[in-house]
């Protein structure tokens, strides 16, 4: 049996401003069979040019979301305004998520305006993102409790913690609160032991993976750009670590991606 792979977190467009040669390398790797790919926003009003550079692919769906940079936490009320507008021009059935949106601790601790500022950019997105029915991809770095708290003053938000950067006490209080994992290519890195324990307790019905790509390339590619593709590296890896064939590891994480996204539909 053939084994499908999906990536559930990439961001295209910024492969495409590397001159990676975006459009062929799709052609390439849909026409191996490659499960699909999921292009997640960043910024207010990037979901247009995303849509018109990579809409045309129909195992890309995309999510639109703002990434708590300074310039957009400084005006989070027009930034999700301006946000909440772009969605409603997307094509129907092209969105199927809100993100990345969320708490970073690494860049913007220390300035007390800041991380006031990315919790309301972030609850104002997790505010409509159930006001559109749409699912939750979070960023959270350095943040976890933090993160907890504001998704438990949101019981019927839904989604994922992309990039899961935590021990195996936060895998268990974010499965409790009904949030599914994702893993990218750095649980690969020699010094990602306490990210590989974390993997090993998240049950394979709540565990996504990703690429992030450009971002966190696997092993044995670290130090180039990553690109979708490179999420069979990751799957094989954790494959092996949670001791499953990758053919029923590739599956589990498709079902669980058409679950929360709704995408990929079965093959």
């Amino acid at each position: 049996m053939a084994v499908i792979f999906t990536d559930f977190h990439a961001h295209l467009s910024l492969l495409e401003e590397r001159r990676i040669g975006t459009q062929n390398f799709l052609k390439d790797l849909f026409s191996q069979g490659f499960g699909g790919i999921l292009d997640v926003g960043t910024e207010a009003d990037d979901l247009d040019r995303r849509v018109a550079l990579f809409g045309s692919w129909p195992a890309i769906r995309f999510s639109a979301g703002i990434w708590p940079s300074p310039q957009a936490i400084g005006d989070a009320k027009a930034s999700v305004e301006r946000l909440k507008q772009s969605i409603k021009r997307a094509p129907r059935g092209i969105l199927v998520a809100l993100g990345e949106c969320g708490l970073d601790r690494f860049h913007n601790r220390g300035d007390d305006g800041l991380v006031r500022g990315e919790i309301e950019l972030f609850e104002l997105q997790i505010q409509l993102a159930l006001e559109l029915d749409l699912p939750v991809i979070v960023h959270s770095r350095d943040a976890a409790q933090e993160t907890l708290e504001i998704l438990q003053r949101y019981p019927t938000a839904r989604g994922v913690i992309h990039c899961f950067s935590y021990g195996k006490d936060e895998v268990r209080r974010f499965l409790d609160a009904g949030w599914y994992l994702s893993f990218a290519g750095n649980v690969t890195y020699k010094n990602a032991e306490n990210l590989r324990e974390a993997l090993r307790f998240v049950s394979v019905d709540r565990l996504l993976l990703e690429t992030d790509s450009p971002y966190l390339s696997p092993v044995p590619h670290r130090g180039q750009s990553a690109n979708p593709g490179m999420v069979e590296v990751t799957y094989r890896f954790v494959a092996d670590l949670r001791g499953l064939p990758v053919e029923q590891l590739a599956e589990s994480v498709r079902i669980n991606g058409s679950k929360i996204f709704g995408f990929p539909t079965p093959p």
